[in-house]
């Protein structure tokens, strides 16, 4: 009995295993089969599941603010992500640049409009609007270097303090604070005097020479005082003088 159910076992357990087999070729017969049917078009390959929309991803600005297009398609009931079923894509315009004439922001007066004046305008003389410059020193060397100051007609002090009427504040303590010497311009001479005073122990030179009294000056005489050199450069003189320029001359 004990090896008649030792063969019985083993025969059962040889018709599992060859059972397992078949079904296992009879298997990869069946995808060797549905492979050959697919690959000569008898069996049609399976369809990706179809979704009802498609979707778009767009960018968190984009969800969160909709586009003038965007708004316009919701507006006549079409959805915002897909474009029109025509095939026309839909552009957000431009931003619009407006020219406005006439008008200031902010509800101020616009400002007077340029005149065209054609053929030869008349000037008016008025009064002046300052007394009026006659000639200037340029300083050309020492503190300053470079700078100006306008000479007026009339009597001009010189000095170091900004009531002076040419204040020479550039820090050359070596000119006096209040008249180191005077500038003088008379209309009706049509000349300019340099007056050294000569209370100042400061000594002043014109064209390097120290003046004793009233000096006559020319175009580029070169003045010293201190440390600091200036030119003279004259606007008024006996080619022009503002008093050729009248009430109603032209």
């Amino acid at each position: 009995m004990g090896d008649a159910d030792n063969r019985g076992g083993v025969q059962r357990a040889a018709q599992g295993i060859f059972g397992s087999l078949r079904e296992a070729l009879a298997a990869a017969g069946r995808d060797e089969t549905q492979a050959q049917q697919l690959a000569v078009g008898a069996i049609p390959p399976p369809q990706p599941l179809a979704m009802e929309k498609p979707l778009m991803l767009r960018s968190p600005i984009q969800n969160a603010v909709p586009s003038a297009a965007e708004a316009a398609r919701e507006a006549r009931g079409g959805t915002p992500n897909i474009p029109p079923a025509d095939g026309r894509v839909e552009i957000d315009p431009p931003p619009t640049t407006r020219l406005l004439r006439g008008a200031v922001a902010g509800g101020g007066e616009a400002p007077a409009r340029t005149q065209l004046v054609r053929g030869k305008s008349r000037i008016t003389r008025q009064s002046f609007h300052q007394d009026p410059v006659v000639g200037w020193l340029v300083i050309v060397g020492g503190p300053g270097l470079g700078a100006y100051r306008p000479i007026y007609e009339g009597n001009n002090t010189i000095g170091r303090a900004a009531t002076q009427r040419i204040p020479l504040d550039f820090g050359d303590e070596a000119i006096s604070s209040e008249e180191q010497a005077y500038i003088r311009y008379d209309g009706g001479e049509r000349g300019f005097l340099f007056v050294p005073n000569l209370s100042k122990t400061n000594a002043v030179a014109v064209n390097e020479k120290r003046p004793t009294s009233a000096v006559q000056l020319q175009a580029m005489d070169l003045i010293t005082m201190g440390r600091t050199q200036l030119v003279f450069v004259p606007l008024c003189g006996p080619d022009f003088d503002w008093g050729d320029i009248g009430e109603g001359k032209a």
